[in-house]
């Protein structure tokens, strides 16, 4: 009995030296994948027509620092957040800084969505988020939603729900 135990553990210890064996090739280091609309992220790829049928696409925003913007008409948080978008575009612009609005057409609008951000004084671009556009930024789990990337085009900063403009600001300034 000792002898096939002893007979066992010796073809068992030659069996594991051979599972120690290296391939020809070296592995390759892991590249970690960082979901769409997690921070670390990439700034996704979209082109389209804004709400004035001018040409938006993300390869114009390349080198800049980006907020975007989730929004819709019937959201009061929004209503209160975007005049503060505004006033740090104004504020940023020349340092590097942009901002686009992306507008949910999930309900109806209360109101026309030009003179809605007229009405607020908001004059940076605005186009229609489709469901398309929403899954390459990770889906969007609420109103309003802001995305703030660095001039690599990684997100650094996601916020979901109202936040004041100081505090956005805040992130923004170390990434200009």
């Amino acid at each position: 009995m000792l002898r096939k135990r002893m007979l066992f553990l010796s073809l068992a210890a030659v069996g594991l030296v051979g599972c120690n064996q290296h391939s020809a090739s070296p592995p390759q280091p892991k590249k970690d994948v960082i979901a769409a609309g997690n921070i670390g992220s990439r700034l996704p790829d979209f082109s389209m027509k804004d709400l004035q049928g001018r040409d938006i696409s993300s390869t114009d925003l390349r080198g800049r620092v980006v907020l975007i913007d989730f929004w819709a008409t019937w959201c009061q948080p929004c209503k209160k957040e975007m005049p503060g978008y505004q006033k740090l575009l104004d504020r940023y612009a020349s340092r590097g800084f942009t901002v686009v609005g992306f507008k949910f057409d999930t309900m109806r609008d209360t109101e026309d969505p030009v003179l809605f951000a007229q009405k607020l004084g908001v004059h940076y671009p605005l186009a229609v988020a489709t469901d398309d556009l929403k899954q390459k930024f990770g889906g969007i789990e609420g109103l309003p939603t802001t995305l703030l990337y660095d001039r690599e085009g990684i997100l650094r900063q996601k916020v979901i729900g109202f936040e004041y403009t100081d505090v956005i600001e805040s992130a923004l300034k170390p990434l200009l």
